[in-house]
């Protein structure tokens, strides 16, 4: 991401864009692996039917 543009006017637009990548990655990103569902997604079902399972044992 930083290195793909050439100028960057502030830190913070470099900041911005690095939060922007980071939630994308996260949040919106399919991944095949998982089921094309994005990690985060994921993760929060893992751990939903993890605590499922632990209440019901």
């Amino acid at each position: 991401m930083i290195h793909r543009r050439t100028a960057w006017k502030t830190r913070e637009s470099v900041e911005l864009a690095t939060l922007q990548w980071v939630s994308w990655f996260n949040n919106q990103r399919l991944m095949g692996p998982l089921g094309y569902v994005p990690p985060a997604e994921f993760e929060a079902n893992y751990y939903r039917i993890l605590e499922q399972q632990t209440i019901s044992a």
